[in-house]
This record gives structure tokens, sequence and C-alpha cells, in this order.
């Protein structure tokens, strides 16, 4: 029984309080575990493993390959959780940054999101998601145009396809979706996860229960690490660098990272829309680190069920890459690619959806500091940043419009096989990527350093040795990226530099509008 003579007990402070308000703190730990799965499953993963076997030479070193994709990935996960902790803003990676660092250091990053990282992986899976819907309807293709190419600069084309429309429609929905509010966003992203999630576990399940092929299994399982490159480290053919060497290899297992990294990308979205994540400090790291295992151990699976059903050489030239609709063949014959088709265009529309959600809080995190428009810092009637959505919207559909050729690659009819600008632009950016990952990562040790005395709800697993296996493996591969593949990773550090002077600009503009304002 209660002492009457005593004050009554105050009512301990809900979870949020001290935290953003704008927002509508919506997405529960179910949730944002969703918005980190279905950020991450996308295409990738049914289609890299092709050209990852082809690299390393073999079934075991495709399998360490994904495997080392999956340890750096979750190291990072892990080490995120702590400055999700610390500061469950929105804006998420692109805040960790600006504190850790400076504003400059902060801006890189989101100007590059914008511009490429963001956008570019929207047009892309909106892409893919019309690629595979042009399995079961043939007049969507990228080939069946619209508005036939038109040069506008030597290697560059603008077109209109029946495939560029699709994805251009899909960005539009999904855009128009999110604007509606943080509730019809995570339905969606809810119900297109837990299906694509349930896809793949069913391809992994049939793989290894009903496909299971003695002859396959037993050449690749009974034969691990016997090389057998079919693609040099750098270029085709079995001349110069390949993984039969112990260099080779362990270039080649770098060189992979870019397909099996790209694929396992896009986890750290669940950071840009910290503010409207309920009890942040407890839920964002539990996201980060049961939406990455989940991830990752389906990602593994998968590939050992292609190994199950298939020969190693069928996986290193499955056509078009794709492994998984090669595997789904085998089990199902007549079927197998409707039915991976099918399965693809839910895994992309939910990726779609979960990047789109997320990627407009990082601008207008920026939007808020003056260092981006300032309409898209702002939030509309369902409590979203409305402009952001729209601005975000319109850039990656524009980036699905022009085409690139490299002046030599012709297909069977003998046209021109063009390419797609934003599939160039992130592999540029990918290790510009990587190297953002590395700085934030930093950016934890900076901050135990600079505020020790900070409350940190959560401490990150394994400090220091899991973040610094992070960084130093991470750095690994971005080292020999910029040494082997210089044509698409210098250019991508050049795309980040662009931005000193936009930066600088955008703070004189601010200045401007200040003083005009007045006291």
């Amino acid at each position: 029984m209660a002492d009457a003579s005593l004050p009554p007990e105050k009512p301990a402070p809900p979870p949020d309080a001290g935290l953003d308000t704008e927002f509508k703190r919506g997405l529960g730990l179910f949730d944002a575990t969703m918005v980190v799965v279905g950020s991450m499953i996308g295409s990738g993963v049914f289609i890299v493993s092709a050209e990852m076997a082809q690299r390393v030479g073999s079934p075991g070193w495709l399998l360490v390959a994904w495997l080392l994709t999956g340890v750096l990935t979750v190291a990072a996960a892990l080490s995120y959780g702590e400055l999700a902790a610390l500061m469950p803003r929105a804006g998420g990676q692109y805040v960790y940054l600006r504190e850790a660092f400076s504003p400059l250091c902060g801006f890189l990053y989101g100007w590059t999101l914008f511009l490429v990282i963001q956008t570019g992986t929207i047009a892309a899976v909106g892409v893919a998601f019309a690629k595979f819907a042009g399995v079961l309807w043939p007049a969507v293709g990228e080939n069946v145009y619209l508005l036939s190419p038109r040069q506008i600069a030597p290697g560059y084309f603008l077109s209109l396809s029946t495939a560029q429309l699709v994805g251009v429609l899909l960005i539009a929905l999904l855009t128009a979706t999110n604007l509606l509010g943080i509730e019809y966003g995570k339905w969606v992203q809810n119900l297109f996860t837990v299906t694509k999630t349930g896809a793949l576990l069913a391809l992994i399940a049939v793989g290894l229960f009903v496909g299971w092929n003695a002859t396959a299994a037993g050449g690749n399982f009974g034969d691990l690490w016997t090389p057998r490159p079919t693609k040099g480290v750098v270029g085709d053919g079995l001349a110069g660098l390949t993984a039969a060497t112990a260099f080779g290899l362990f270039v080649a297992l770098c060189v992979t990272q870019t397909g099996s990294l790209f694929s396992s990308d896009a986890w750290n979205n669940i950071t840009f829309t910290a503010g409207e994540v309920r009890n942040p400090r407890r839920n964002l790291p539990l996201a980060l680190g049961l939406g990455t295992g989940l991830v990752i151990g389906l990602y593994l699976l998968a590939n050992v069920a292609y190994l199950a059903v298939l020969p190693f050489p069928e996986i290193q030239n499955a056509p078009a890459g794709r492994v998984g609709t090669a595997t789904l063949e085998r089990i199902f014959p007549n079927v197998g690619a409707s039915l991976m088709a099918a399965a693809i265009m839910v895994s992309t529309f939910g990726c779609a959806n979960g990047l789109i959600l997320a990627g407009a809080r990082a601008s207008y995190a920026m939007a808020r500091d003056g260092l981006f428009f300032r309409k898209v810092g702002e939030l509309n009637r369902a409590k979203v940043p409305g402009w952001g959505l729209v601005l975000q919207g319109v850039w990656a559909a524009l980036l699905v419009l022009p085409r690139t050729w490299d002046g030599v690659t012709y297909d069977a009819s003998g046209a021109a096989r063009l390419g797609n600008l934003y599939g160039d632009l992130l592999d540029y950016v990918i290790s510009a990527a990587l190297l953002f990952y590395i700085l934030t990562i930093i950016g934890l040790f900076r901050l135990r350093f600079t505020r020790p005395n900070t409350e940190r709800p959560y401490r990150a697993f394994g400090y220091p040795l899991v973040p610094a296996l992070y960084v130093v493996g991470a750095a690994v591969l971005v080292a020999v990226l910029f040494v082997y593949r210089p044509m698409t990773t210098w250019p991508g550090l050049g795309i980040v530099l662009l931005g000193v002077p936009i930066y600088f600009l955008w703070r004189w503009v601010r200045r401007g509008d200040s003083r005009a304002a007045g006291p």
C-alpha cells in the first residue's frame, strides 16, 4: 500500500520525449525492419551471382564472396545502430556525418545520395520491374520504342521504350502513394516485403528439396575450390589477372563485391526515417541488426540453392545473368521463367517503395540546414516531406530516359545495344558510397572521443573490433577498386567533389537571403 505522506511518483517520460516532433511516429519495430529488408531485396540476388561466379571461378569462393558481403554489411549495420540511437533524427547518415565531421561532409553525402545513389537506384529498380514484366507481357521491352533513340551527344541518346514508360509510371505511382502519409507507405512496404521474403524462401526451399540435382550438387559441393574462371578480374578472357592465382583470387573477391554489396545495399535507409520511428533509440538498432541479418542469411541460402540445382558452368553462363530464372526453369520447365518474373516484380515493387519512402527524408534534413531547396524542408498535410518526394521522383524518372552506347556493341538484329545512364552512374559511385560508409563508422570512433559523456542508449556490438573490422575491410575493397577499376571509380569521386562548389554556393545564397530578410 502506498504511503499517503509521500508525493506521487512522476510518470516516466515517453521513449520519444525530446526527439523530433514534426513527423508522425508511425513506424514500429516490425515496420522499421520491413523497411530494412524491403530496401535491400530487389533483383540483384537473382542476377549478380553469374558474373561473380565468372570472376571467382569456383563454387566455394562464390559462397565466400557472399559471406564477405554479409560480414561487412552486418558489421556496418551493428555499428550504425549506436549512431541511430544517439541521433534519432530525420536524415540519418547525413546527420551522422554532419555531426561527426562537418556540414560539408554531410552535404557531400546528401548531394551524392540525391544526384545518383538514391535516385539512380530508384530508376534502376523501376526499370528492372519493367524488364521482368516484359517476360509476362512482351509488349513491355527496352527495345519496344514509343520514341526512338535520339542522339544528344556522342555516346548518349534519349528514348522512351515501353519498359522505360513502365519504370517511370512505377516511380510516379509510389511517389503519389507516399505523399498520402507514412501509414500508406508503410502498408505498401509491409505487404510487398512479406510477400517477396516468402517468395525468396520458396525459391530456396524448392531448390534444396524439390530441384536437388545430384550431379550438379556433387560437382559443386564435392569440388568447391578448383578454379575455373571464365572472365578475367579486369577484362574478359583468360589472359591477364584471373582467380587462378592467389593474388588474382584476392582481387577477384574484392572486385565482385561491387555486385553483391550493391545487392545488399540500402539497409541504411531506415536511418533516414528516424523521425518517424517509435521509440527509435531501441527500435532503430534492432531493425538494423534483424533486417540485415535476415537478408544476408537468405542471400547465402539462395546461392546454396543455385549450386544444388545448376552445374557451376550454367551459373556462370546463365542467359543475361539470370541465375534465379535458370534455377526455376530447371525445376519447373516452361513456367519457371514466368514464376521468377512475377517474384522479381513483387520484389522490385517493394524495393522501389522503400527507397522512395526513405530518400526524401535525407533531402528534408539538408533543406532544414539551408543546404537544399527550401520547400524540400517542409512537410505536407500528411506530415511527410511532399516537395522532397516530388523532386526525388521527378529526378529519378528523368534518369530513366537517357541511354548510353559504347560504339561497338550490337544485338542479334544488328541494332546498337544501348545501356542506361543510371547504370553507369551507379557503377561510378559504388566506391564513393563505400567511402561514405567508412567515414560514417570512423565518425562513430570520433564521437566516442569528442562526446564521451553523451548518453548512448545502445553501444555498437563488439566495439571497437567490429567497427574497425568494417573500416579495414571496406578500405581494402575501395583501394583495390581504385587500382583495378579506375574507369568506374575515379569518375565517382569526381561526382562527389563536384558538390564542394555547390555547397559553398548554397551557403552564399543562404547568407544573401538572411541579409535580405533583415533583423
